[in-house]
C-alpha cells in the first residue's frame, strides 16, 4: 500500500520521473531483502542534540564518529579511562567508576552488574551498552605481525542517485548529478586502526576538469595505540580535542545538553580521520607518550592545503576561509586548495588520584595573511573582531578535580589576539537522584583561536559571557527529567546584530520509559535581540519548540508517533510523523511519513531519518508538503550487507523547490541511497 501511495503521489507531482519511481518502488518491494539490523543511534542523537547543533558545520563529522564507535564496539573489560572517553555521553565520574568497579570486582558480566555501579543510571546504561560489549577481562598480548593479522576489513561503496535535475546540472556544475564514496576500514580491537575514503558530492568533476585522480577529496589515517610508553601515534589525517576546547577542537563537539551530562571532561583526544568532511582535520602526525607515571605528552605537526576567498589584492590576502568542501563549478574550483595552513604543538598532562592538570600550547600560520574585511561599515561590523595577520598562538591551562558528591573543571586560555577565554564547570550530586551543574563561561570579544570549538550560545568561543545552570533528575528508575536555563551577553556586534545584545535559552525534557514503551516530551524557550529592519535598533524575537513522541519497540519491530512544533517570531510550524520498523535474523526495513506544515523558512522542523551506515540523514523541511521513506537491508552472509533507500519529498505549496543553481524545476524531489557493505 505504501509503495501504491508513492507512485500515484509522483506520477501527479512530477510526471517526467513517473515511471522510473513506479519501477524501483515495484522492484524494491519484490527484492528477497534481507539484513542484520544496527542497533539505531537516533535515539543518543535526540537526547544530546538540539536544532543549534544539527545545523553546526561538525554534525556530520559527529555522526560519523558516532557510527564508527556503533560498528565498532569497545570491549568495557579492556578499555581504558582513554578508551572510554572516545564515548561523549560519559562523565569523568562514570568513566572512573566503571574502572574502579573492574579493578575491584573483576570483570563486568551482564546488564545488571553494570546497573550496580552508581553513577551509571539507565539512560547512560541503554546508550553505553549500543558502543560496548562485555569480553574478556585480559587482552591477549599480540606482536604488530600478530595484530595485522588478525584485524578486520571493511569496505563500504554509498551512491546516491537524485531523480531529478537542478539548475547547476543544466548550467555551471563540471560533473555528474551522484554522490558516491568508497570508505575502507581496518581495526584490531582499540589497538591498531586505518582508515581511507574517496568522496565525491553532486555536480563535481570525476577524473576530468581538474580532478584528475579521481574524486574530489581523499582522507586516510594509520593509528597505533598502547604500545609500551607509546599511547597512540597516528599519521594521516587526524582531529584533536583538548581540554574544554578553547584552543584546540576539531574533533566533535555537542552543544547544551550534551554538557549537561559530560560538561566535567578535559579532553585529551587523537582521533584519525576518514570522513567525508573536507574542511575539519589536520594532516601530518600526532603521538602521546607517556613520559612518567601520570604525565603524558602530547605533540603534533599538520600542513595542507585550504579552500579560501581571495581579497583580490596585491600582495594576495585571504578574505574567507571556506569550509563546504563543495568544488563543482569554475568559481568554485579556482578557490579550490589555494592556500596552505601550518599547525603545531603540545600538551602536557597529569593525572594524579582526583585531580588533572594540563598546558597546552599551539601555533598557526598561513602563507598568505588574513584579511578578513576590505571596508567598515555597520553591516558587517562583525567581522572587524575576526582574526587577522599571518602567524598566531595560542596558549591555555586546563584542570579538574573530582569529588564523591561533586567534580569542578575548567580551561583559561590566552593568545597572540591578547585576549582571555576561560570556562569552568561545577557537577554537584544532590540526594536521591538529583544533580546540578553550573557552567560558567567568558570570552573576550578580543579573543580567538582558530580551530577552537567549545560551548556557546553565539557559535564561536569569542565575544561572550554566560552561565548555564542546569539539573538531572531521576525521580524514579522509569523517568528522567532534564532542565537548563542559560543566559548570554555580546558585548561585541553579532551577524544580524549591530550593536552588543543578549540571549537566553530555557529547556526541558522528560524521559518515561517501561518495558516496551517510551514517552518523549521536549520544549525549549530562546529569547534573541536581532537588528530591525533598518538596523537602527534592536528587537526581540522568540523562539519555541516542542517535540512529543511515543514509541513501542519489540524484539522484531518497533513503531514511533512524533509531532513537533516551533513558533519563530510570527512564523509557525507542525509536523506529525510516523517510523516503523521490523527485522528478523536477516532482514530490516524502515518506513517513515511525516505531514508537516509550516508558514516559512524562519519555523523548519528537522526529522531523525533511518540511512545507511556512515550516511548522514536528518533532513529539513518547510512550508507544506509531505515525506515519506522506505529504507531495506538484505544481508545473505556475515561478510556481505546491502542497503537501498529511496525518499521523496512532496511540496504541496510550490512549483520550485530550493534557488540558484540548486533550484528544482518540481513540486518534488526524489533520492535513491544504495550502499555495499564487505567486511573480510
Amino acid at each position: 500500500m505504501f509503495f501504491r501511495i508513492f507512485a500515484l503521489d509522483n506520477s501527479i507531482h512530477d510526471k517526467k520521473n513517473g515511471v522510473k519511481i513506479r519501477f524501483l518502488a515495484i522492484l524494491l518491494f519484490f527484492l528477497p531483502i534481507s539484513s542484520e539490523l544496527r542497533a539505531q543511534i537516533d535515539d543518543v542523537l535526540e537526547d544530546l542534540t538540539t536544532i543549534d547543533d544539527i545545523e553546526a558545520e561538525s554534525w556530520e563529522q559527529t555522526y560519523d564518529l558516532l557510527s564508527d564507535l556503533l560498528e565498532n564496539p569497545l570491549n568495557l573489560n579492556t578499555a581504558t579511562p582513554d578508551d572510554l572517553r572516545q564515548l561523549p555521553f560519559l562523565s569523568e565520574e562514570q568513566i572512573e567508576e566503571i574502572s574502579e568497579y573492574i579493578y575491584r570486582y573483576g570483570a563486568l558480566l551482564s546488564e545488571g552488574e553494570l546497573a550496580m555501579i552508581p553513577s551509571i543510571d539507565e539512560t547512560t546504561r541503554q546508550r553505553l551498552l549500543k558502543f560496548t560489549y562485555f569480553g574478556d577481562s585480559e587482552e591477549k598480548k599480540r606482536s604488530f605481525s600478530e595484530l595485522l593479522r588478525e584485524g578486520r576489513h571493511e569496505l563500504i561503496a554509498t551512491g546516491k542517485i537524485p531523480f531529478y535535475e537542478r539548475r547547476g546540472d543544466r548550467e555551471a556544475y563540471l560533473g555528474p548529478p551522484y554522490k558516491h564514496s568508497l570508505r575502507y576500514t581496518f581495526q584490531n580491537q582499540q589497538r591498531l586502526k586505518a582508515g581511507f575514503i574517496g568522496s565525491q558530492d553532486a555536480g563535481e568533476p570525476f577524473f576530468t576538469n581538474g580532478n584528475a585522480a579521481g574524486y574530489d577529496f581523499y582522507a586516510f589515517f594509520v593509528q597505533a595505540q598502547r604500545f609500551g610508553r607509546l599511547k597512540n601515534l597516528t599519521i594521516g589525517h587526524y582531529r584533536l580535542n583538548f581540554g574544554h576546547g578553547l584552543v584546540l577542537n576539531n574533533d566533535l563537539s555537542f552543544g547544551k545538553l550534551f554538557s549537561l551530562s559530560a560538561a566535567d571532561r578535559n579532553q585529551n583526544v587523537i582521533r584519525g580521520h576518514s570522513s567525508r568532511m573536507e574542511y575539519n582535520y589536520l594532516q601530518g602526525a600526532a603521538a602521546t607518550i607517556s613520559i612518567a607515571k601520570n604525565l603524558d605528552l602530547t605533540a603534533f605537526l599538520s600542513y595542507r592545503d585550504i579552500d579560501v576567498t581571495p581579497n583580490g589584492d596585491e600582495p594576495p590576502t585571504i578574505r574567507t576561509i571556506l569550509t563546504s568542501g563543495y568544488h563543482r563549478t569554475n568559481t568554485e574550483m579556482n578557490r579550490r586548495r589555494n592556500a596552505s595552513e601550518f599547525l603545531g604543538g603540545s600538551r602536557l598532562a597529569y593525572r594524579y588520584n582526583r585531580w588533572n592538570a594540563a598546558v597546552t600550547v599551539v601555533y598557526d600560520a598561513f602563507d598568505k595573511p588574513l584579511k578578513p574585511v576590505e571596508k567598515r561599515s555597520k553591516a558587517n561590523l562583525y567581522r572587524e573582531i575576526y582574526p587577522e595577520g599571518q602567524h598566531f598562538w595560542n596558549a591555555s591551562v586546563d584542570y579538574g578535580y573530582r569529588h564523591s558528591r561533586f567534580t569542578f573543571s575548567g580551561e583559561t586560555a590566552t593568545g597572540s589576539c591578547g585576549g582571555l577565554a576561560t570556562m569552568n564547570t561545577l557537577n554537584v550530586k544532590l540526594a536521591g537522584q538529583l544533580s546540578l551543574i553550573a557552567i560558567q563561561r567568558f570570552y573576550s570579544y578580543r579573543y580567538y583561536a582558530l580551530h577552537s570549538q567549545s560551548l556557546s550560545e553565539g557559535g564561536a568561543t569569542q565575544n561572550e559571557s554566560g552561565i548555564l545552570v542546569g539539573a538531572t533528575w531521576r525521580p524514579s528508575y522509569a523517568l528522567s527529567v532534564t532542565a537548563y536555563t542559560d543566559f548570554a551577553y555580546f558585548p561585541w556586534a553579532r551577524y544580524q546584530v549591530s550593536q552588543r545584545s543578549q540571549a537566553w535559552d530555557n529547556l526541558v525534557s522528560a524521559t518515561w520509559k517501561r518495558r516496551q514503551w517510551k514517552v518523549d516530551l521536549r520544549y525549549r524557550l530562546r529569547l534573541r535581540e536581532k537588528d530591525n529592519a533598518d538596523r537602527s535598533a534592536l528587537e526581540n524575537r522568540t523562539e519555541q519548540r516542542a517535540r512529543a513522541a511515543i514509541s513501542y519497540t519489540e524484539k522484531t519491530w518497533n513503531l514511533r508517533t512524533q509531532t513537533d512544533l516551533s513558533h519563530i517570531g510570527n512564523s509557525f510550524g507542525w509536523m506529525l510523523s510516523e517510523t516503523a520498523g521490523f527485522k528478523t535474523e536477516n532482514i530490516a526495513l524502515n518506513a517513515l511519513v511525516a505531514y508537516f506544515h509550516t508558514d516559512d523558512y524562519d519555523s523548519r522542523l528537522y526529522l531523525y531519518e533511518n540511512g545507511p551506515k556512515y550516511t548522514f540523514s536528518v533532513p529539513m523541511v518547510y512550508g507544506h508538503g509531505i515525506r515519506y521513506m522506505l529504507m531495506a537491508q538484505w544481508q545473505p552472509s556475515r561478510r556481505l550487507l546491502f542497503t537501498a533507500k529511496i525518499a521523496t519529498t512532496n511540496y504541496f505549496d510550490r512549483s520550485t523547490i530550493s534557488s540558484g543553481y540548486q533550484q528544482i524545476d518540481a513540486s518534488s524531489m526524489t533520492d535513491l541511497d544504495l550502499q555495499l557493505r564487505w567486511r573480510f
